[in-house]
């Protein structure tokens, strides 16, 4: 309903109120149609103009009335109502008769009902300290001088709920506006703030806030998209100009809650909207077993950590072979989930018996493996450690988790290990048939998920932390090819995307025949990332900040993908598919593995990648007859 209809429900019910008024004081035999004629119509008529003016004045009808809270006033009206139906019904039983009749009880109904409100809202008001202020004021409240101006930006149900929690400006902030997607909410009110026109706006009211000198000091968004609608360049310049940039805590992916504000990070400006999955699946599978984490100090296992905590685990085992970040996750788990049992295990695992040690002591019924060595230049510098960190530690961790007993083990895999041209890629295309053997060799019941998924914006081997460094310090933004293109998602959606996939494999009456894949959105070109970082820094790309194209480096292709040639994708879920072999995969020979183990030990580099890359040949055959010798050439396998 529009301001206008309201203004006109508001005089229709003042109207009608003093008919009422007038009915029930003057009872049935004064009030003949005489009175109705000469003197109730002009006093009704004269009591909605009063309103009228009142409205002109205050604008009681800028506040919507979708967000009165209908609930606590009809439970007040049926309170009332009750205690007026149990009234009738003793009066009757003792044959007590009531002066007025039914008109007693309806006036007796609506003071009943306005006087419990009333003095809740009383009670409240004093409780939030604004009695005064809201008998006072006529227009909304101007914004304190001595506080920080805040804009905020986002749905009026979103503003509204935030306005009206009492924490909600826990850092002390001056709401100066609100922007909605709606023009039409122009001019409405929302707790004591006026909505100052649509997101499509933002420059315009911007521009109004500043001649008004009412420059706001901080941005708060709170709606849960990206933020591209507004373009890199203009957040950059926002920012360059002192603006703080903010959202809830826990508004990108909500797994916890919470109403603080913080600032937004860089990953968020960068990307793109955020899959939202319903977390039920997630808790299932969580809740209440015992979960350990490899690698948890790192970026990727970090943030498994923090959302599996958020899910009630039973116990959390965290194990990583890194001693301060290792520290950093336990101590920030133990602040926010004091009461969660959870256990540091410093280990590496490469270490086969320290291993078979923890697993056997702690008994974890849900494995996620997220260790492994990730960066393409050194893997690709360095194969012997690649080899074995990422292929022989996760055939350590698949077999203690086997001999465990363990109901789950989920290898963490990447886009590079689909046609891969790098060592790193190749490691973990042989991990991914490694872990995989281990759920269908003898009376195992230990059931194999692997997630594959590519760039993760923030996390150890991703490009962003790079560009970063390089634009502080004034340029140049290096980048290996103009064409090169990557997928790129946000740490905290990966891992639930992760967490999901594991929940429908472990859900399935059969175990996974294939690699479970992320929905990554559309690839994005590296030198269009560089240039959005370099606007979000309020400067301008190749004229504050250069870009330098270097060339390929070894290993390195100029895009990704999800599935391979001799694998074929069908949907799983919603932003999960499955990557499914044509042909069963051949085993990978004890042998075979044992000799890669054996040069990777003796630090020959030439046979680890002959051996290597002669595995990764085995596995992406369409049958195991016509698979490609081993002898392929560097060159060709990057084509491929």
């Amino acid at each position: 309903m529009g301001r206008i209809g309201k203004i006109a429900a508001h005089m229709v019910l003042a109207f009608t109120a003093m008919l009422l008024a007038q009915a029930l004081t003057a009872g049935v035999e004064t009030f003949t149609a005489s009175h109705l004629a000469l003197g109730a119509l002009a006093h009704a008529a004269l009591f909605a103009a009063a309103a009228l003016l009142v409205e002109i004045l205050f604008r009681v009808e800028r506040s919507p009335w979708r967000f009165f809270a209908a609930s606590d006033g009809l439970r007040l009206a049926r309170s009332a109502a009750l205690s007026v139906l149990t009234f009738a019904l003793i009066a009757r039983l003792l044959d007590v008769r009531q002066p007025g009749g039914l008109r007693t009880l309806a006036a007796a109904f609506l003071l009943l009902t306005a006087m419990l409100a009333g003095l809740r809202i009383v009670r409240r008001a004093l409780h939030e300290k604004v009695l005064l202020d809201a008998l006072t004021r006529l227009r909304p409240a101007p914004a304190s001088p001595a506080l920080p101006r805040l804009l905020i930006v986002g749905s009026a149900n979103e503003a509204e709920a935030f306005l009206r929690t009492p924490a909600a400006l826990g850092e002390r902030y001056a709401p100066v506006g609100v922007l909605t997607p709606e023009a039409r909410e122009r001019g409405d009110e929302l707790g004591g703030v006026c909505v100052l026109g649509a997101v499509d706006e933002f420059d315009a009211v911007m521009a109004q806030l500043r001649d008004g000198g009412l420059q706001p000091s901080a941005l708060l968004f709170l709606t849960d998209g990206p933020l591209s609608a507004f373009g890199a360049e203009r957040l950059g310049r926002l920012k360059s100009e002192g603006v703080r940039l903010l959202r809830r805590q826990g508004a990108l992916v909500d797994m916890v809650g919470g109403t603080s504000l913080r600032e937004l990070s860089l990953e968020e400006l960068l990307s793109r909207a955020p899959v939202r999955l319903d977390p039920a699946p997630i808790r299932a599978l969580v809740a209440g077993k015992r979960v350990l984490v490899t690698g948890a100090g790192g970026s990727i296992g970090s943030e498994l950590a923090r959302q599996i905590a958020a899910s009630g685990p039973a116990r959390l085992i965290l194990l990583d072979a890194a001693e301060a970040n290792l520290f950093h996750i336990d101590r920030e788990l133990g602040e926010a989930w004091p009461q969660l049992p959870r256990q540091d295990v410093l280990c590496d695992v490469r270490d086969a018996a320290r291993l078979d040690l923890v697993f056997a002591a702690e008994k974890p019924d849900l494995v996620f493996h997220a260790a492994a060595l990730k960066h393409v230049t050194l893997v690709e510098n360095h194969p012997c450690e690649g080899v074995r960190t990422n292929v022989l530690g996760s055939r350590n961790v698949a077999a203690a988790a086997k001999a465990c007993g363990a109901a789950h083990l989920a290898l963490i895999s990447t886009d590079k290990a689909v046609a891969p041209a790098s060592v790193m890629g190749a490691t973990k295309r042989v991990a991914e048939a490694v872990v995989r053997q281990f759920a269908n060799g003898g009376e195992s019941n230990t059931r194999v998920s692997v997630v594959r998924f590519g760039n993760v914006l923030g996390s150890a081997g991703s490009v962003v932390p790079i560009f970063q460094h390089q634009i502080a310090r004034g340029g140049p933004v290096t980048l290996t090819d103009a064409e090169v293109e990557r997928y790129f998602m946000t740490i905290p959606e990966a891992v639930q995307l992760v967490l999901r996939a594991v929940a429908l494999s472990a859900g399935d009456a059969e175990p996974p025949t294939g690699v479970l894949t992320l929905e990554m959105g559309e690839p994005v070109k590296i030198i269009d990332l560089a240039r959005r970082m370099i606007e979000l820094q309020g400067l301008v790309p190749d004229k504050d900040i250069e870009i330098k194209i270097t060339g390929l480096r070894p290993g390195e292709k100029l895009t990704e993908a999800l599935v391979d040639v001799n694998e074929t994708a069908r949907p799983k879920a919603e932003g999960v598919t499955e990557a499914t072999p044509l042909t069963p995969l051949p085993p990978i020979p004890a042998k075979a593995l044992a000799a890669l183990e054996a040069a990777a030990l003796a630090g020959d580099e030439a046979v680890v990648r002959e051996r290597l890359f002669a595995l990764v040949e085995s596995l992406r055959t369409v049958s195991p007859a016509k698979a490609p010798g081993a002898g392929k050439t560097a060159a060709a396998r990057t084509r491929a």
